[in-house]
């Protein structure tokens, strides 16, 4: 008789626990177990748990290679939910096997997992498990269907399936489900005390492993409802006008203000303040470095001699790599919208910035648009005071919408999205990719749901707050996406392909810089364990299988993307990797922690445009400056939006932080425990340097930054 003492984990959640009946067999090279029911007196799978049984064999089963649970009825007891964490079973001989799960578990089903050691498809050559991953991606790829949800966009998780799925034939590794197709929802309405629409359906329908969790939905909860309840109550949400003076958009959030915020309220109108959020605010990917002005840009030595002083010229300056360029040509066809039944204005800027001997980027000129002529004048420093804060406000509205629509929604949150579904799709749960990446794909699925149901549906807050509306944005992400390229996506290429790795005091770029390498360091070492040649990578079909989806669904096809479509070498799919890890999660940091702090006074990051960019000079007054900013209801709506996005809600896991034990094996785990400490050293370095910065730059502080893209 042989004994196997199995130890069962359930995870700490709430509601984690179940009363259904757990049985267990146990498959191994010589036979398998007879099928044991895991029940002890009391209640055996209670959350945050560790319950242990034995089974008893008439033999012993050999090398374990698969573990299946049953989950069934016990007596009247309605089905509900398990969260199993992992599963430990230590053979006669004392060998102990890991079988991480860290799923949930809903209905009645047989799930199948496998030892943790991470394999590759080549590495595997018996028959039972060859079949087990086709039969688990083929379970997974019914379960996490493509959608269109515009032409021109990356593809995205189709929730309505979910909704077809009853529970007991929910995600399930060995169960296929057929699924019909379902048309769009007609949910979209409005919901009390909530200024715009929400699509609900697609709110109620979540597969249980990709949803936020009761503690992170409650946080987000309690999170949104003070503040809005806070501006409705005070009539703010519903206020149509005009500010009456600029003072007054400092009591929006008097008791949500941070250092950042309180900062940028008092330095927000200063040129040296303006050139300084190029690199540090969160959009600091716009600048190029210029050897010569465009065509489009006609400015004079003259026009900026005052400012440059009398030891140079702005030849000298193009000359020496000083002269950086800002363009929002993306927005000179972008349609436009009505708030408050107002038509609402964009402009497609030009913004010449300078790099001054003492370190300091400062603005040179600015064109409202990317046609010169006697209708679209250069506005430059020495200009009069509210004509030059009108430029940099257009500037800073471009800023705005190409930020959150492109860098921010399209280059994170979408890309990553169909990141997250290829890895779902077409890695099986023991290949050490999906083991990797896993970490770093955490919430996406459900925070994309939460946007698309509340932001970019029709009549949504998008189309509530922004002068270009739905359709604008629509118009932005496919645009952006059809000039997005690998060399964006790669901070280093991107760094160098931009002439901006000279710069002083660009913080983005040098905690970057650091934490591209830890991950990629981390990525070659992991890479390095389970792909030891290029046959190791050309072989791997699965792996081709997940890099041609990404390919396909995120970047269309386009060949001119420079994304690979096939992977040939270790160092080719070190790169993608490293990439992938930095943009879920450094990269989301970066351009989403910031908002509230640089977006809370209204006028640094205006929504909307309520007057068309000026034509002439010197027609600019305290009056027509508010009167085109956005009027009170708008703004307030989109900074409750900035006061939620940049709050992450509790359940956060930082950069580096797994406490779900997927890699088993000895040298991932120490691989895992290297990176950590590394982080942990570019983190103390971060915040020794901050210590001597006026404005500490902490979004790239290794703690401050979320695993993966979560709100």
């Amino acid at each position: 008789m042989a004994v196997y003492r199995v130890y069962v984990t359930t995870g700490p959640y709430l509601m984690a626990g179940t009363l259904d009946n757990i049985s267990i067999t146990l498959v191994g090279t010589c036979g398998e177990s007879p099928k044991q029911l895991l029940d002890h007196m009391g209640r055996d799978f209670a959350p945050g748990t560790v319950q242990k049984y034995k089974v008893r064999c008439s033999e012993e089963l050999g090398e374990l290679l698969l573990l299946r649970l049953h989950k069934e009825r016990y007596a009247f007891f309605p089905k509900d939910s398990w969260y199993c964490s992992r599963i430990c079973v230590t053979a006669p001989d004392s060998t102990v096997s890991h079988f991480p799960c860290y799923q949930w578990i809903e209905g009645y089903c047989t799930t199948e997992l496998r030892p943790g050691t991470a394999k590759t498809i080549c590495q595997d050559t018996l028959p039972l498990l060859l079949d087990h991953r086709k039969r688990e991606l083929q379970a997974r790829q019914e379960c996490y269907r493509w959608k269109i949800y515009s032409p021109g966009f990356p593809r995205m998780v189709d929730v309505s399936n979910f909704e077809e799925m009853e529970s007991d034939k929910k995600y399930a590794l060995t169960r296929m489900t057929p699924c019909a197709e379902q048309g769009e929802s007609s949910g979209n309405q409005y919901l009390p005390g909530f200024p715009m629409k929400v699509d609900i359906p697609s709110l109620l329908h979540m597969e249980p492993n990709i949803r936020y969790s009761a503690t992170k939905t409650t946080s987000l909860l309690f999170n949104a409802i003070p503040a809005s309840l806070g501006m409705k109550f005070r009539g703010l949400l519903d206020r149509r006008g005009s500010w009456k003076k600029l003072d007054d958009i400092r009591n929006i959030f008097w008791c949500h203000k941070t250092f950042t915020s309180e900062y940028v309220t008092e330095h927000w109108c200063e040129d040296q303040f303006f050139g300084y959020q190029y690199l540090n605010g969160v959009n600091p990917v716009m600048l190029h470095c210029l050897c010569s002005l465009p065509s489009k840009l006609p400015i004079t030595s003259d026009m900026v001699a005052p400012l440059l002083g009398p030891d140079t010229c702005l030849q000298t300056e193009l000359e020496r790599g000083n002269i950086f360029l800002a363009d929002y040509w993306i927005l000179a066809e972008a349609p436009v919208h009505c708030l408050n039944g107002r038509q609402q204005y964009v402009a497609a800027p030009l913004c010449l910035l300078w790099l001054n001997p003492q370190g300091a980027l400062m603005p040179l000129a600015i064109q409202l648009s990317q046609t010169p002529g006697p209708e679209s004048p250069i506005f430059l420093p020495t200009d009069c005071y509210w004509d030059w804060l009108l430029a940099k406000t257009w500037v800073r509205n471009a800023e705005f919408l190409v930020h959150e629509n492109n860098t921010h929604f399209l280059c994170t949150h979408l890309l990553c999205e169909a990141f997250a579904m290829a890895t779902l799709r077409q890695l099986p749960l023991c290949h050490p990719i999906y083991k990797l990446l896993l970490p770093h794909t955490r919430y996406t699925l459900q925070v994309n749901t939460i946007a698309r149901a509340t932001l970019l549906n029709p009549e949504g807050l998008v189309d509530k707050v922004t002068s270009i509306g739905r359709q604008g944005l629509l118009y932005l992400m496919s645009t952006g996406l059809a000039h997005f390229t690998y060399t964006n996506f790669c901070l280093p290429d991107s760094l160098r392909a931009r002439g901006v790795l000279a710069i002083p005091n660009y913080h983005y770029r040098d905690d970057g810089l650091k934490i591209w390498a830890a991950i990629q360091s981390f990525v070659l070492e992991i890479v390095g364990y389970y792909y030891p040649s290029d046959a190791s990578v050309q072989q791997d079909s699965e792996l081709q299988a997940w890099v041609g989806e990404i390919f396909a669904q995120a970047f269309l096809g386009r060949e001119s993307s420079g994304f690979p479509s096939r992977l040939c070498t270790p160092g080719e799919l070190v790169k993608f990797l490293t990439a992938i890890i930095f943009n879920c999660s450094a990269q989301h940091a970066a351009v989403n922690s910031g908002q509230h702090d640089f977006g809370a006074w209204m006028p640094n990051a205006p929504s909307s445009m309520r007057k068309p960019p000026p034509q002439t000079k010197g027609t600019t007054t305290p009056k027509s400056y508010l009167d085109t900013l956005p009027e009170v209801n708008v703004t307030c709506n989109n900074l409750l939006l900035f006061w939620l996005v940049s709050q992450e809600p509790k359940d956060q896991r930082p950069l580096g932080t797994y406490p779900d034990v997927h890699f088993t094996e000895e040298a991932p785990r120490r691989s895992i425990a290297a990176f950590q400490s590394c982080l942990a050293q570019i983190s103390k370095d971060i915040r020794e340097r901050n210590k001597s910065l006026a404005l500490p730059y902490a979004y790239l502080d290794p703690p401050l930054i979320e695993n993966s893209v979560s709100i």
